[in-house]
């Protein structure tokens, strides 16, 4: 993932969009990464994937007693 500086990132916007091509790009201020730019299709992927919550409870595991100890 290609990461844009803050400051390069909103003097070049269209340039970090169009990067969205070659995959997700990492916003980062002082080096830490804040913010991720994705594609449209992307964030639709991820969108029509739902919660974690609802993951789980997909999960063909639902109902089975599992036994956890530490």
């Amino acid at each position: 993932m290609k990461r844009w500086p803050l400051q390069h990132a909103k003097a070049k916007l269209s340039e970090v969009v169009a990067a969205t091509s070659d995959g997700p790009q990492a916003i980062t201020v002082r080096g830490r990464r804040v913010a991720v730019v994705l594609s449209r299709a992307d964030f639709e992927r991820l969108k029509r994937n739902g919660s974690f919550v609802e993951f789980m409870q997909r999960s063909p595991l639902v109902g089975v007693d599992l036994v956890i100890t530490r």
